[in-house]
């Protein structure tokens, strides 16, 4: 029997999917530049140098609960409206560009400009989360029931890869400013951010070019010439409705709504904490440098994991490496326990969000792939609402960060406990005979 080739193994093997996996490449520059590493530390340390280190935390943690808030309220409707109207990737468009110039008008954030640097923060976020509601909800229409793991892996491993690649340049602007004829750290820390917004737009044409805009089916009951907006609320209506019949669906979001609570403050609050308890700059951009290269050939082995296990069980052992990471975090004070972690992260960050997207995926009908994966991108900003609300109550609560540490155990443990309850082949089940309905239908 001849030999897999490595882009099928790898599920990079047509040019729509890696095309659709670039898109992750693309904007994982802004989650590692923006979310995670560069620009937490230039908020605190410039932005809102007159600010108390606490304060400073709390109000970023604010923000970002405000802006996730906002898309979490948005998600469904416009994934909605996606549908109705077949323009996935007009909205997806909308939504990088927003991102984009929000992103690159971080540049002049000066010290002491908290209010600008939390405004154009927030707007970005904005952008690039409901972009990943439309992004997601292709994968269903370009990868096979038994490619969407792999391809869901791929995307993160790549992601990981540019993200990475992205951050080693900025990393050098930032440690050695004058070696590229920069002024200072701080003018390398703008420039990196016009460097994600240029990387962001131009990473993200393959998608444009090479995956095709879903094939718009019609339902039953739906009307020529009716209001696109109105539909759009008549069939979120519907969509909310219809979950309690996808019940392995809805409890797989459930699941996912908890666990990726912890997951997310992990990758937001990281080098906020870091700055709080002392570490250097350096030393934090150099452990999430860490934590992207790991992550790529882990994300692939997740991806080849699951093919074996199961996405189910693959996710179960990540939550259970989790919880051992919010306990090491807690007694956590030098640079070297900090590698550790970043080490430990690496390993499972990209492969359980990546098969909690993938299993989703499997168990949703693709003719309303864009609005479950708005009601998807509803419960993973919830998640992200509630960890950075944790880490602002217990910073009030405690005046520190350590306490919200340890008790993202709690999620972890939680959220297990309801994946653990998903019946993953009744809910796949259900979507194909939604499917196949609606064929019959028409």
């Amino acid at each position: 029997m001849p030999a897999t080739p490595i882009l099928e193994r790898l599920g990079l093997h047509r040019p729509e999917l890696r095309a659709w996996a670039m898109y992750d490449w693309a904007n994982s520059a802004f989650m590692v530049t923006i979310v995670t590493a560069v620009f937490p530390i230039y908020f605190s340390s410039v932005a809102a140098a007159d600010l108390e280190p606490a304060t400073a935390s709390f109000r970023f943690a604010v923000t970002t609960t405000v802006a996730l808030t906002f898309v979490a309220v948005l998600a469904p409707v416009l994934g909605a409206l996606a549908d109705f109207a077949g323009i996935k990737k007009k909205m997806l468009g909308a939504c990088v560009g927003l991102g984009v110039v929000a992103t690159a008008c971080m540049y002049f954030i000066q010290q002491g400009d908290w209010v600008l640097a939390a405004l154009l923060f927030a707007f970005a976020n904005i952008g690039v989360t409901s972009s990943l509601v439309f992004a997601d909800s292709l994968l269903p229409h370009i990868a096979g029931p038994a490619e969407l793991d792999r391809v869901s892996t791929a995307g993160y491993a790549l992601g990981y890869l540019g993200g990475g690649l992205l951050l080693v340049v900025n990393l050098a602007w930032i440690q050695a400013p004058e070696a590229f004829g920069l002024s200072g750290a701080a003018l390398a820390s703008r420039l990196s951010f016009v460097s994600v917004a240029i990387w962001w737009l131009g990473f993200s044409i393959p998608l444009f070019r090479k995956v095709p805009e879903p094939v718009r089916t019609l339902e039953a009951d739906e009307r020529a010439g009716e209001s696109p907006i109105r539909a759009s609320f008549v069939r979120l209506g519907e969509t909310l409705r219809e979950l309690r019949g996808y019940r392995q669906a809805f409890l797989m979001l459930l699941a996912f709504l908890v666990y990726n609570d912890g997951i997310g403050t992990i990758i937001r609050m990281a080098t906020t904490f870091g700055t709080e308890i002392g570490l250097e700059q350096g030393d934090l951009i150099t452990a999430v440098v860490l934590v992207q290269f790991v992550g790529v050939p882990f994300a692939f082995v997740f991806g080849q994991l699951a093919a074996r296990i199961g996405a189910k069980r693959a996710i179960f052992l990540s939550l259970v490496v989790y919880t051992v990471i919010s306990v090491l975090a807690y007694g956590m004070t030098t640079a070297t326990g900090f590698y550790a972690l970043a080490l430990l992260v690496g390993m499972v960050q990209g492969g359980s969000q990546a098969l909690s997207r993938s299993l989703f995926a499997s168990m949703v009908p693709r003719h309303k792939s864009a609005e479950f994966f708005g009601f998807f991108g509803v419960f993973e900003k919830f998640a992200g609402i509630v960890g950075p609300g944790v880490f602002a109550v217990m910073i009030l609560l405690t005046g520190s960060s350590r306490g919200a540490i340890l008790s993202l155990i709690t999620f972890f443990v939680v959220g297990g406990l309801l994946l653990s309850r998903v019946d993953v082949e009744e809910g796949r089940e259900a979507a194909r005979r939604a499917d196949a309905d609606l064929r019959t239908a028409g």
